[in-house]
């Protein structure tokens, strides 16, 4: 450990098992000295693991929903007072598409669905940047990221709806970052993460074998949940003051490759 937030406080939101990114950041902000609050959506926590990982990491779990104004200003209200002062980062770990889960197809989408997905995986970011911008609740240099998918640039058929959220993700982390940045020299990132075996993520169409299929595409290979968070960790630190507006490819090298010496070899073998 290197003791990179020693000292920092944050708010680490979507952690549901030990499969989530959320979850390995927290185990990591944990050991490198950070003190934090966890959050998920009420309906999540009962699925979840939140209060074992709470124990791990002596964090206190405040239930918020996302997409409320309401609970996220008490989120952050309470989680300032809690720690004993304002908030030196905040992860944004959160993702859902009804459509996906209920095999609708991209092109005859229910369109209740397609709005509450948006909602909870994308508009949320914005709600919770504007608390926390309006309550002056992050410390100078404090650091915001949220993780995103390189199917808001690039077309993945079954990753749905999804695509759409991460793109307005994406806008909002650059939107917002200039004003956070601004007026209070706060960095605002995404980070683009390989495709990884999470509740979510293995929740799309053919999950599996695309996880196959971007590790031999890779020269590095896919990412792994803790490496992800490693990199977040190096985010919310002291190291990375000067970045900001930025979508982070976290993807070991898949995002730049046109085709693989794996990939050409398997094309061969058929």
């Amino acid at each position: 450990m290197y003791n990179l937030l020693k000292g920092k406080r944050g708010i680490i939101f979507g952690a549901l098992d030990q499969n989530s990114i959320a979850w390995k950041v927290a185990e990591r902000a944990h050991e490198e000295g950070a003190t934090f609050v966890l959050t998920n959506a009420p309906i999540a926590m009962r699925f979840g693991e939140i209060n074992a990982l709470a124990e791990k990491t002596g964090s206190q779990v405040i239930p918020a929903d996302a997409t409320s104004m309401e609970d996220l200003e008490n989120l952050i209200t309470q989680s300032v007072e809690i720690l004993g002062g304002k908030l030196d980062f905040v992860l944004h770990s959160i993702g859902m598409s009804i459509n996906v889960r209920k095999g609708n197809h991209y092109t005859e989408q229910n369109y209740d669905y397609t709005h509450k997905g948006f909602d909870v995986s994308a508009l949320s970011f914005h709600k919770v940047m504007n608390v926390l911008y309006k309550n002056k609740a992050m410390n100078e240099w404090g650091s915001i990221v949220a993780l995103s998918y390189m199917a808001a640039q690039r077309v993945f058929p079954d990753y749905n709806d999804m695509a759409d959220n991460k793109a307005y993700l994406e806008s909002v982390a650059r939107s917002f970052g200039y004003f956070f940045g601004r007026d209070f020299k706060v960095r605002v990132n995404t980070i683009s993460q390989s495709p990884t075996p999470t509740t979510a993520g293995t929740g799309v169409k053919g999950f599996g074998d695309f996880l196959v299929f971007a590790e031999k595409m890779s020269p590095l290979g896919n990412a792994t949940a803790l490496e992800c968070a490693d990199y977040t960790i190096t985010m919310f630190s002291d190291l990375t003051r000067k970045v900001t507006l930025q979508n982070l490819l976290h993807d070991g090298g898949f995002s730049n490759m046109g085709i693989s010496d794996a990939i050409v070899a398997d094309y061969l073998r058929e």
